[in-house]
């Protein structure tokens, strides 16, 4: 098996979501005591939130970029940024290491296609959800019509990203108002929902949802997985 490289810490919550599912898909494909081989690079997540506030998305791209080399010098034969958000600088990853980069909307978009899904509500942070780099992937390579939700409806979404996924907490109310945003997102038309943020799995599982889900985690994870045992 391939060495899996994971870019995490932005949160360290999902990052450790990630690990659990490289390992359990690569026992489930492989049997008996098999996990997977990965390294993980965890950065300060403080340091990153703020540039992102700010804009500064160039230095952001310059971080990223020195932690995929970090990761391919350790020995990594794939890189993964274990965070959508921060998907925003993935070019400056792909520019920066001689390795495959496995982008996180390109196993979502394949398997939405699959199912035969082409209306799509996403939910993520903001940037996710307002800015190009996301859902014109999604658009332009898969065909998907991707809705957003409302500005009030994003704040929400972002708010308790940020608030409280970020820091481990899972409450029933913030559930209930995820719940709520998926009703309007089918309302208007999705036929299925992205969780666009690596956090919200924590949060939203299948039954929480009215709508088919999409966990970009699980997604990006198996994918991972799949591509290091079949380039062995």
């Amino acid at each position: 098996m391939k060495t899996i490289g994971v870019i995490g810490g932005m949160s360290w919550e999902s990052s450790t979501e990630y690990y659990r599912l490289l390992n359990r898909y690569a026992k489930d494909r492989l049997g008996g005591h098999h996990n997977a081989r990965s390294l993980l690079l965890t950065l300060d997540f403080a340091t990153i939130e703020a540039a992102q506030r700010a804009g500064d998305w160039p230095a952001l791209g310059e971080q990223m970029a020195d932690a995929a080399r970090q990761l391919e010098r350790g020995g990594a034969d794939l890189v993964l940024l274990a965070t959508n958000t921060m998907h925003r600088v993935a070019s400056s990853i792909e520019q920066a290491v001689s390795i495959p980069f496995l982008h996180i909307a390109d196993p979502t978009g394949v398997a939405l296609c699959a199912a035969g899904i082409g209306r799509v509500g996403l939910l993520g942070t903001r940037y996710t959800m307002e800015q190009a780099f996301y859902v014109d992937r999604l658009r332009e390579r898969y065909g998907l019509d991707v809705l957003i939700p409302t500005e009030a409806e994003r704040h929400d979404v972002h708010r308790i990203i940020y608030n409280e996924l970020c820091h481990g907490v899972v409450s029933d109310a913030s559930r209930e108002v995820y719940r709520r945003i998926i009703d309007t997102l089918a309302a208007r038309g999705a036929q299925a929902v992205i969780l666009g943020c690596t956090e919200i799995t924590l949060l939203i599982k299948p039954d929480d949802s009215a709508l088919p889900v999409f966990d970009t985690t699980a997604l990006h994870a198996q994918a991972a997985v799949q591509w290091a045992i079949d380039a062995a």
